[in-house]
């Protein structure tokens, strides 16, 4: 039998860098949110001690180094379980290197995969708990919805929903280092820090313009490279009607806010001339099911 499920990429509808950690990391402060663009994982069990990962790109890790291997590993160390080989097919349709979590989702889905097939029954604690020790985006991809994430990125507080929302996502023809952005990091060189408070205020309030306009992203301010390309995607985004247009993550990925889904599909065509990966989709909260498929003969 091979068991199938959908892992949705996430947006961070702010992000801020607190401080940097004894251990070398930094404490972040970051609201995120699932959006419905994703990948599909697929897995089959079988007998055997190897953990195999086959995707559709060419230059995604098929080895023990992929983070979707590593979360089946770090499954069975915890639940004890051995004697079966798993074999991982990675649909991906998530920009890589966008900072939209793509491989974050397709461990946090491996593993509920995992706790579906072997009846492990792990609430959604203990399944965070395992994500924790694989990646720090990927405890907030276990349940998705809309959070705030501190530490790592591994202390969640649940949040009010974000009001349904048009997502348009452009990600430009370049990457940005995560490692090397963190280390640009100067506290004191930043003359501004996201109102994390006000929004989850507006948050409460159901207030989509108030969200709108608090979203704000830290990294923006200390890109080493492609500024003018994401101001760009920003601009053609707010010219569109975009309530409001930030980079996610760590880049390069830019997503505008809409409520008028004629202005969204606007700002995606004029967007999808010049940028292959441009998509539109819309906020959601809950995670995908996990579907059983017949193996064919």
């Amino acid at each position: 039998m091979k068991y199938s499920s959908l892992a949705y990429a996430k947006i961070n509808i702010s992000l801020d860098i607190v401080s940097k950690r004894p251990d070398g990391y930094h404490n972040i402060k970051t609201i995120m949110q699932t959006v419905s663009l994703s990948d599909e994982i697929i897995i089959e069990c079988t007998s055997g001690k190897s953990i195999n990962v086959n995707t559709n790109l060419p230059y995604i890790p098929k080895d023990s180094s992929n983070i979707a291997a590593k979360a089946a590993e770090a499954f069975f160390k915890y639940a004890n379980i051995d004697g079966y080989q798993v074999n991982i097919e990675i649909k991906k349709n998530i920009p890589v290197c966008a900072g939209l979590g793509g491989g974050s989702t397709n461990a946090a889905c491996v593993l509920r995969i995992l706790d579906y097939i072997f009846k492990t029954g792990f609430k959604r604690k203990i399944l965070e708990e395992i994500a924790e020790t694989v990646g720090s985006d990927i405890p907030f991809c276990i349940d998705g919805g809309t959070k705030l994430a501190e530490g790592r990125g591994e202390i969640l507080t649940d949040l009010p929903k974000m009001p349904d929302s048009h997502i348009v996502i452009c990600k430009p023809g370049f990457s940005c280092s995560t490692p090397e952005l963190f280390e640009r990091f100067k506290r004191e060189k930043l003359h501004t820090a996201p109102d994390t408070e006000g929004l989850i205020k507006a948050l409460g309030n159901s207030d989509i313009n108030a969200i709108a306009r608090r979203m704000f992203n830290v990294f923006e301010d200390i890109l080493p490279h492609g500024r003018d390309y994401i101001e760009s995607i920003k601009e053609v985004l707010l010219d569109c009607g975009a309530l409001g247009a930030i980079m996610t993550g760590s880049g390069s990925a830019v997503f505008g806010l809409f409520t008028d889904i004629e202005n969204a599909k606007k700002a995606h065509s004029k967007l999808i001339e010049t940028y292959s990966e441009c998509f539109l989709v819309k906020t959601i909260n809950e995670t995908a099911p996990v579907c059983e498929l017949e193996v064919s003969k």
